[in-house]
């Protein structure tokens, strides 16, 4: 078998971009107004420059495509297969957030024509192999939620039990023990009551937690065992 020896220069890289919303999971889409793709889904992302590291790659492709700025991205996987790109050869890295919805106003950039929200059961087809990538990271974001706190940007400040649990049932794909859920969480010592209650809600208003932060990040640096 003859090998090319061409230099591969042909680098690109992907969002991945997580939300809670109606007390389901969400990621975020861009829908493309340009080129081959054009009317397609697909996940935020765009060639890397070489005058950018790859950090300041992800932030600008992110924001020039969806508005959605000063968040953290953290660096989740690179993507290689041989026929990953039509035509050519083509290497992605894979970046990913975590993020409270409530937080953004989305605007598409000048080269999408539409961004929003997708609930993680109700993907549309994406382009090239970012369904592959989504499915990746949701794996990757479902094994991280058993071994370390999960919802610190993706509840608003303030929140109820119900939403933590509808969060971590959202991301696990699974119903859970209200009581057991309630217990083990308390039991951290993660939770801290902010001695209120919702406002404007038609039933019972539930009392209102906020993480302890120092717990939280000490907790995500050292990990736990979240057994269901």
């Amino acid at each position: 078998m003859k090998f090319s020896d061409e230099i591969i220069d042909a680098l690109s890289l992907d969002c991945i971009i997580f939300g809670f919303k109606n007390a389901g999971l969400s990621v975020l889409l861009v829908k493309h107004g340009q080129g081959t793709t054009k009317g397609s889904w697909a996940l935020p992302g765009s060639w890397i420059k070489y005058n950018e590291s790859l950090d300041e790659a992800a932030n600008r492709i992110l924001t020039s495509q969806t508005s959605v700025e000063n968040i953290f991205l953290e660096q989740f996987k690179t993507f290689g297969d041989l026929n990953r790109f039509p035509d050519s050869r083509v290497i992605t890295v894979a970046y990913y957030a975590l993020v409270n919805i409530e937080k953004f106003e989305l605007h598409a950039g000048p080269t999408v024509i539409d961004v929003n929200w997708f609930n993680i059961e109700n993907i549309p087809k994406m382009i090239f192999d970012h369904n592959e990538i989504l499915d990746s990271c949701f794996a990757h974001l479902r094994h991280k939620v058993q071994h370390e706190p999960i919802g610190f940007n993706l509840l608003p400040e303030k929140f109820t039990l119900l939403q933590l649990q509808e969060l971590y049932e959202a991301i696990l794909g699974q119903k859970l023990d209200k009581s057991n859920f309630r217990r083990k969480f308390i039991k951290m010592n993660l939770l801290v009551s902010c001695n209120e209650r919702q406002q404007d809600v038609s039933h019972r208003a539930a009392m209102l937690y906020r993480f302890e932060e120092t717990v939280y990040n000490r907790l995500k640096e050292k990990g736990f065992t979240f057994e269901i």
